[in-house]
């Protein structure tokens, strides 16, 4: 997919610590002059990949390119990329002039145009008279551009900052996300930006890349992954949301909570299980009237500065959560819409965890380096592959590690309107998914349970 409209080319990167995959298969363009974003949990890969593209990492397998040239063996000193940390990496013993001057005196650059680009990349940074200052001396909101001024007075084809707004206050980081925004404008250079904090990405980016465990879930602009969320992960960590199971009866009518609502979608099918994303904005709430879609009573109203935010339960369960300019009481009974175009729905990655596993004996099989009791299976031999299904709701969580047949930790938490949907990675790092109305908190270790009537083989 080379194209000299891409000024970064990573092509099928993988990394691999131990055997932890860090980085799975992951390809990723950028234009020149963008401003790419990438976007997601801790551990989910995103300073591996800067770090890789920086050169302070190597690939396990792939290929990058910068203007077209393979940097992948080029050594970080040599790419045409500077880097901006999250912790500024400035000199202590050196003034505001000196750190910025510092990678052009190595580079022996005369004296008269040193000074002219330093004062220049402090203009742009808006830190003009600052330059004998101590930097010991500077908040942080300050040192963080002089770190921004030394890393582009080496005129970088591209610009990598690595949550450089971390550390800041809130008042502070809004205030540089806006001044990064006018300096990507003024500079005309790529900028490659990672942060977990989404807010940030959907104010600074051009496109958005969500990553998660290692994989790229989905890129875009910020108004298509917000809107147009292309999973449940996505749905969920960018923004606020109410994510519902569903079934898509026909095109454009889907049943969830309980009722069918117009929608504007189609091709999934008839009666196909799917996930149903609503934002909160996009609730009608209104005094009780009979001309509603569905009905509730509200269980809390928060002011959140511009909007009001409510919990309101159906009279069937699900708790459903609404944003809006008004605030009704806590008990009020109030009746809800949601327009056709506001209901997003989004194919289900999974219906039922899947694994290969190994018969043991007629009542014993191997799934995810445990042995578990089954049904008694009729015509299987041990040793024999098979293929196993658990549905998500017939897992048992246990408080008492010891209880269960193995361990896990929880790993991502997704609320569903009337229950939980969890990521449980086991000890020998499989995914299961697990439906539960118990709350669990993240990384809690928990003992994993299934009834050997829940578990259903089939032969590979």
């Amino acid at each position: 997919m080379s194209d000299s409209n891409f000024i970064i080319e990573l092509s099928n990167i993988s990394k691999s610590f131990g055997d932890k995959t860090v980085l799975d298969d992951v390809s990723l363009y950028v234009k020149k002059g963008e401003f790419v974003t990438i976007l997601g949990p801790s551990g989910c890969g995103k300073t591996t990949l800067l770090r890789i593209l920086a050169g302070f990492g190597s690939a396990d397998e792939g290929e990058i390119k910068i203007g077209g040239v393979d940097i992948t063996e080029v050594p970080p000193h040599e790419r045409p990329i500077n880097t901006v940390f999250q912790r500024y990496a400035l000199f202590p013993h050196l003034n505001v002039y000196d750190n910025i001057a510092f990678g052009l005196k190595l580079k022996k650059v005369k004296d008269d145009e040193i000074e002219a680009r330093v004062r220049r990349a402090l203009k742009m940074v808006g830190m003009t008279d600052y330059e004998w200052r101590d930097v010991n001396s500077l908040s942080g909101g300050q040192q963080q551009r002089v770190a921004i001024a030394r890393a582009i007075i080496n005129r970088p084809q591209v610009l990598l900052l690595d949550e450089p707004l971390a550390a800041l206050d809130l008042k502070m980081r809004k205030d540089m996300q806006m001044e990064l925004k006018e300096m990507h404008k003024t500079l005309g250079i790529t900028f490659v930006y990672v942060t977990h904090d989404q807010e940030e990405a959907l104010t600074l980016s051009d496109t958005i890349v969500v990553m998660s465990e290692g994989k790229v879930q989905q890129i875009g602009t910020p108004i298509d992954i917000y809107n147009e969320p292309v999973n449940s992960f996505v749905a969920d960590f960018i923004g606020e949301s109410n994510i519902l199971n569903g079934t898509m009866i026909q095109d454009k009518l889907v049943r969830f909570m309980g009722r069918d609502f117009e929608c504007v979608d189609a091709g999934f099918g008839e009666n196909a299980p799917v996930d149903v994303v609503i934002r909160p904005e996009d609730v009608y709430i209104m005094s009780y009237t009979d001309s509603g879609m569905f009905e509730g009573v509200v269980q809390s109203c928060i002011f959140k500065g511009v909007h009001y935010e409510m919990l309101v339960n159906t009279p069937d369960g699900y708790e459903v959560m609404i944003q809006d300019y008004n605030a009704f009481e806590v008990g009020q009974k109030v009746s809800m819409i949601i327009k056709p175009s506001d209901i997003h729905v989004m194919k289900k990655e999974r219906t039922t965890n899947t694994f290969e596993g190994k018969m043991v004996d007629a009542t014993h099989v191997e799934i995810m380096g445990a042995e578990f009791v089954c049904a008694e299976q009729q015509g299987f031999e041990g040793g024999e592959q098979v293929m196993v299904e658990v549905d998500f709701d017939k897992i048992d969580l246990m408080d008492n590690k010891e209880d269960g047949t193995m361990m896990g930790d929880v790993r991502f938490i997704l609320y569903k309107g009337d229950h939980y949907h969890l990521t449980i990675r086991t000890e020998g790092g499989d995914n299961l998914y697990v439906d539960t109305h118990d709350v669990w908190d993240d990384r809690d270790i928990v003992g994993i349970k299934i009834q050997p009537e829940d578990i259903r083989i089939k032969r590979a």
